[in-house]
């Protein structure tokens, strides 16, 4: 049995963030009870990566949002994993990306009925870490996924994949369809998002290779994750560069306005494009000839892996702690710094294998 703690209700948690979007009553503990010295638990213990995996554990999914195919499929991985390790599977979570004080009421729910671990893809970085490290002082394992919280608010992160592996291969994709030669031209999202600004930063990195000497960055244009204006950003680019190659898109909005402009022009076929996007959204556009190829992580893996990592954490085989392995399916796994898992390379989606995906 778990400690007579976890039996008690638990209080009213605040969701730590500066937005102060309130608290979510549930009666006993106040927030000063979850004391500072809880971030420690994340790596608490000592890992014995030759036990054995423990049975019969229940393993409760926190997505942004329920309903969403993305999610759905990173869930579904997650669930068939879970099934084939002899546990138990359930999924909370609130129908909107946005409802960040919903997801902490569901980390609360999962508490009270005393879940043996948790994977959530956190909509804010910060507003779950009362909640979250409540749930780890009540000896619940904690994972994050697809999102990442505060490092001392879980015990490990599996990243979709890192984002040096998503800045380079993206620049290898487009290379290849080009010849490695000739202009290109990146579509971004916001000018400051820092995950895009992150993978630009190696795409240019590479770019410094020497294979690449005839291909030239000729500019980054920002279509801020709006369709109308990242439609428009391809037009001007054409327009701007009419010996354009290629464009990179790494964001999935951006992409598929770039696509869905592409198709209906004459450069549809002439100028390549890749970039990070959704199986469903570039479908058309693969089978069309718009697109050669594509990538994305694949989200049902994730699920999986998230899973896996949940058992490995609840069964002591690791506790979170950098440099620490253990065995998912027929891979082994390596924690990196801070708790980092990451999944892997991202996936390739040509018209050979984008039927096989639904998301």
């Amino acid at each position: 049995m778990r400690k007579s703690a976890i039996r008690r209700s638990c209080a009213a948690l605040a969701a730590v963030t500066s937005l102060a979007l309130g608290l979510t009553a549930c009666g006993g503990t106040t927030k000063n009870d979850v004391k500072d010295d809880s971030a420690g638990a994340a790596t608490s213990g000592k890992a014995n990566p030759n036990a054995a995996l423990k049975k019969g554990l229940t393993v409760g999914f926190l997505p942004k949002a329920v309903n969403n195919p993305y999610f759905t499929s990173s869930d579904n991985g997650g669930k068939k994993a879970l099934e084939e390790l002899g546990e138990s599977y359930k999924e909370v979570g609130p129908s909107s990306a946005t409802d960040t004080s919903g997801q902490v009421s569901y980390v609360n729910t999962l508490t009270q009925q005393q879940v043996d671990a948790m994977a959530v893809s956190a909509q804010d970085p910060g507003a779950l870490c009362t909640a979250l490290k409540q749930a780890m002082k009540n000896g619940i394992k904690v994972v994050t996924y697809d999102s990442d919280t505060k490092t001392d608010c879980r015990n490990a992160f599996v990243s979709q994949a890192s984002a040096e592996d998503l800045g380079r291969t993206e620049v290898q994709l487009l290379a290849e369809q080009i010849g490695y030669k000739g202009q290109i031209a990146i579509l971004s999202a916001a000018q400051t998002a820092t995950n895009q600004n992150t993978w630009i930063g190696y795409m240019k990195d590479e770019l410094k290779d020497p294979k690449y000497k005839n291909i030239k960055l000729v500019k980054v244009a920002y279509g801020n994750d709006d369709a109308q204006q990242s439609f428009q950003q391809t037009q001007g680019l054409l327009q701007q560069y009419p010996n354009l190659k290629g464009i990179i898109s790494p964001t999935t909005v951006g992409i598929k306005a770039a696509a869905q402009y592409l198709s209906g022009s004459k450069y549809k076929g002439k100028v390549k494009l890749t970039g990070l996007g959704t199986p469903n959204d570039m479908r058309k556009y693969v089978k069309n000839g718009t697109v050669e190829g594509f990538e994305l992580w694949d989200p049902a893996k994730l699920g999986d892996l998230a899973a896996r990592t949940a058992v490995a954490l609840s069964s002591g085989q690791i506790t979170g702690k950098e440099g620490e392995t253990f065995k998912a399916g027929d891979t082994t796994y390596t924690i990196g710094k801070d708790g980092v898992i990451n999944l892997g390379k991202p996936t390739v989606f040509t018209k050979d294998n984008i039927d096989q995906f639904n998301f």
